[in-house]
């Protein structure tokens, strides 16, 4: 049902669908792509809080602002909805508002743990946690201790960097330094293969 009231709309590379700050007119579930959730300071600087992938939820139901910028880092594909719609129909489906909440509570955990991973740990436990988590939802093995993970992340070194707040520069070094170490396989710009899931755990703090 909730189907009915929802547009599947793509949108390139680069678009941006939410703008910090804006009246939020529609809420959106990514169905396909990544896309990255950016706040900006008082001297214009920006900094991504967050990175959205299949099967996220973007927006604020019930709410009228949005908190962050919402920007395609590849090309995607929504389900998007009016708010003022999804909040009608949300409200007359308890089992739907169960679900934004344990939503909301999930997103909550992954902004914890992103102020910490950007905000405590060095370089290389930065890099080695984005991986680990990387290798959760673009693989679908990051639980299980052994397995070799191979995944190919959507974006390339230089946004890594920009997501983690590091240089490009001290990106590739540490994933080098990572795949010399046995760690990880790079067969390709943007494959990565976990080899070593406990040492990349150990590395991440």
């Amino acid at each position: 049902m909730l189907g009915k009231i929802g547009r599947r709309q793509k949108i390139k590379a680069g678009h941006v669908l939410m703008w910090e700050g804006d009246e939020a007119p529609v809420v959106a579930n990514v169905l396909d792509g990544v896309l990255k959730m950016v706040v900006s300071a008082a001297d214009g600087r920006e900094q991504i809080v967050g990175v959205v992938f299949p099967s996220d939820f973007i927006g604020r139901p019930f709410g009228k602002e949005t908190p962050y910028s919402v920007t395609a880092m590849t090309d995607a594909e929504m389900c998007i909805f009016n708010r003022k719609a999804f909040d009608e129909f949300a409200s007359s489906h308890p089992d739907l508002q169960q679900k934004l909440l344990r939503r909301t509570l999930d997103e909550l955990d992954r902004a914890r743990h992103w102020m910490m991973l950007l905000g405590r740990k060095t370089a290389s436990e930065k890099i080695a946690s984005f991986l680990l988590e990387m290798s959760e939802r673009l693989s679908g093995q990051g639980c299980e201790a052994g397995v070799r993970a191979s995944f190919e992340l959507p974006f390339g070194r230089q946004q890594i960097a920009d997501i983690l707040g590091l240089t490009i520069e001290t990106t590739s070094r540490q994933l080098t330094k990572m795949r010399a170490d046995g760690l990880l396989d790079l067969p390709s710009r943007r494959e990565i293969v976990i080899q070593d899931r406990n040492a990349l755990e150990l590395l991440a703090g």
